[in-house]
């Protein structure tokens, strides 16, 4: 029979047409075709080194390797038939141009090797194409935080108001979270640095290639230590997946955010209308779908994190066929994550804010807290402080009053400190004066992390 894939001189009976179209990868795999044309070509550089490949064999094989990725994005190619990944693919084409010579290109590998190499490769430009769009979602938050350093808005706890704060400050908030999870990013890169190639299918290549100069060819810190760890390592894959699933989660939580502060009860914020969409059936909606649908990806993403680390778990300790499905899973987060990232920062940079309702949003009770601090500035300890003023509050709801128009006689019955002046504390901009610490809502404070943040941003 004729050999319509690379092992099927093995076997005399083809495979079931089922079992053909289970076990095919090349619909997904091709993403990782300019990687695998690069390991090819160092691979073939190797090759000749150690004398497989004369200088001018090598040169051929280059050459055709060029041809075919130009052919390749140019839409001139077809697959040939039988083939099962875009690996083989790429050998198939080559043989077709190079005759023997081409044959020769798979000496001392394996597909195992070859396939980790490219996935590595292919990761490590990703990440960096991630690192990107969180830096651009930070640089908008950090532009936004600075035009609204002066915005006061409720923050709140429990969903529930709890002390004023920046607008600024919230948005630098999530720039931190970002933060963290662009230095995650950085560090998870550095197990993408490694090169696995030479490690053939799991006790390394039989021919004495250079793995030092081939890392180095291929722009790697280093060849892999264990080859038999190196072809089933997939550790690299599911912290890319954490990273991405870490980041959704933080996106998700403030679009979260941004969803309900711009609904109708809040009217903080509006989403921008290149950012919205309609409804079908109601004219006057104005939907926040791009959030929604952050939020929802989030959990695709999740969701694909999930399936990284259940692949491995049952998986024993060298290559397995179970990897194949690692792929998809990474491809979708990654593409999913970065798109997340980049629209959310379209979201931010056209984000229209209503500072004045943020203002009128208030619950005097908010200021509970100052109050409470009033008399421990005044001796008392906070505990007794924070007692008295939890019974001002329940005797403001009780006679449908708030703390600031309570008569200054009913705060005197509860404690001789209090003196006019504690009605002074009921200014937004005077709770955020007093919290001018390190990483406070503070004006001074919040100037700071923008600076610090912009520092980070030039990292």
């Amino acid at each position: 029979m004729s050999a319509d894939k690379i092992w099927s001189n093995r076997f005399e009976r083809k495979t079931d047409a089922l079992m053909e179209q289970f076990s095919t990868s090349l619909p997904f795999d091709q993403k990782l075709f300019d990687a695998d044309i690069a390991v090819n070509k160092a691979w073939a550089q190797a090759l000749a080194a150690v004398g497989i490949y004369t200088a001018a064999e090598k040169d051929d094989i280059c050459a055709a390797l060029d041809s075919i990725q130009h052919d390749f994005h140019a839409n001139a190619l077809s697959f040939p038939a039988g083939v099962e990944d875009i690996h083989s693919a790429n050998e198939r084409w080559l043989i077709d141009r190079c005759g023997e010579a081409g044959a020769k290109i798979h000496t001392g590998r394996s597909r195992n090797d070859q396939v980790v190499t490219d996935l590595k490769l292919y990761l490590r430009d990703h990440n960096q194409a991630l690192q990107r769009a969180v830096h651009s979602l930070q640089s908008a938050l950090v532009e936004t935080a600075a035009n609204h350093i002066d915005t006061v808005m409720p923050g709140q706890t429990h969903m529930r108001q709890a002390q004023p704060i920046s607008f600024a400050h919230y948005l630098l908030a999530l720039f931190f979270q970002l933060e963290r999870d662009r230095q995650r990013l950085k560090d998870t890169q550095t197990r993408c640095n490694t090169m696995p190639l030479g490690s053939g299918a799991l006790a390394g290549a039989a021919f004495a290639v250079d793995r030092h100069a081939l890392a180095a060819a291929l722009g790697f810190a280093a060849p892999t230590e264990n080859s038999y760890d190196a072809t089933a390592d997939r550790d690299f894959v599911n912290e890319h997946l954490y990273c991405c699933s870490q980041i959704m989660v933080h996106l998700s939580r403030a679009a979260e955010d941004f969803i309900i502060w711009s609904s109708e009860g809040y009217r903080f914020m509006e989403v921008d209308e290149r950012y919205a969409t309609g409804s079908s059936m109601m004219p006057q909606k104005r939907n926040p779908d791009s959030l929604e649908l952050i939020r929802g990806k989030s959990a695709r993403v999740i969701g694909n994190q999930v399936i990284g680390l259940c692949l491995l778990k049952g998986a024993p300790t060298a290559y397995v066929r179970d990897l194949q499905e690692d792929k998809e899973p990474i491809f979708d987060s990654l593409q999913q994550t970065i798109d997340s990232a980049l629209i959310f920062a379209g979201v931010v940079h056209t984000l229209i804010v209503y500072p004045e309702n943020m203002r009128k949003a208030l619950d005097p009770a908010l200021y509970a807290t100052d109050v409470a601090d009033y008399l421990v500035r005044k001796g008392l300890p906070f505990r007794q402080a924070h007692g008295i003023v939890g019974s001002l509050v329940a005797l403001a709801e009780r006679q449908g009053q708030t703390l600031q128009s309570l008569s200054i006689d009913i705060y005197r019955k509860q404690s001789t400190l209090f003196e006019p002046d504690v009605y002074s504390l009921f200014d937004p901009q005077a709770s955020l004066r007093k919290r001018e610490i390190i990483g406070g809502t503070g004006k001074k404070s919040v100037e700071t992390q923008i600076n610090r943040a912009q520092e980070l941003l030039e990292l």
